[in-house]
């Protein structure tokens, strides 16, 4: 089984609590208007990694509390993503999951098999209207965080940077999290 991803970026502490091995994955049928990462929306084959490899690459990635997935659209690749899920869960780190669907429209088998593996899923499409800075972990007020295990709670929300920059001389600089319009444009 592979998966189709558009990046990695082996540690962050912008996309969920603690240090985070992040996967955006590529393909997205939503298409939110004024997406952060509309580079992540077409479903051609960018980076094809096996689930069995990418997962042992993870849980062999020294000083992570866990793995985020985000895109692009993770439940476009629900079984592939379940399946790494299960890896991972069962090395001891935690999943959180960005998902532009809602609760109510993830009813597939395999959309309910990566969500039991879950620990935080963050929910609903992006809305520029109702654009936020005051929500850790949503860029729209409309979106919900869901604690799906009882690893984490209310408390680990406050704990996230909104912005990282990370530099790299082999790869193309990668810039993530929430940021805030002052934040961005007072960047160099």
């Amino acid at each position: 089984m592979v998966v189709n991803l558009a990046k990695v970026l082996p540690r962050s502490s912008a996309n969920g609590p603690g240090e985070r091995y992040v996967l955006w994955v590529q393909g997205c049928p939503l298409a939110c208007s004024g997406c952060w990462n509309p580079d992540t929306w077409s479903f051609e084959r960018k980076i094809l990694r096996k689930v069995n490899e990418l997962a042992d690459e993870i849980v062999h990635t020294t000083g992570i509390e866990g793995v985020t997935f985000t895109g692009g659209e993770p439940f476009a690749q629900a079984a592939a993503l379940a399946e790494l899920a299960k890896t991972i869960k069962k090395s001891g780190l935690t999943l959180f999951i960005f998902t532009g669907y809602t609760i109510p429209e993830l009813k597939k088998p395999e959309h309910q098999m990566l969500i039991e593996h879950a620990d935080i899923l963050v929910t609903g499409r992006y809305d520029k209207s109702l654009r936020t800075t005051d929500l850790p972990w949503r860029g729209s007020s409309n979106q919900e965080v869901h604690f799906i295990s009882k690893k984490y709670g209310l408390d680990s929300m406050n704990a996230s940077p909104s912005l990282e920059f990370h530099l790299n001389p082999k790869v193309p600089a990668v810039i993530t999290g929430f940021p805030i319009e002052e934040e961005w444009q007072n960047t160099p």
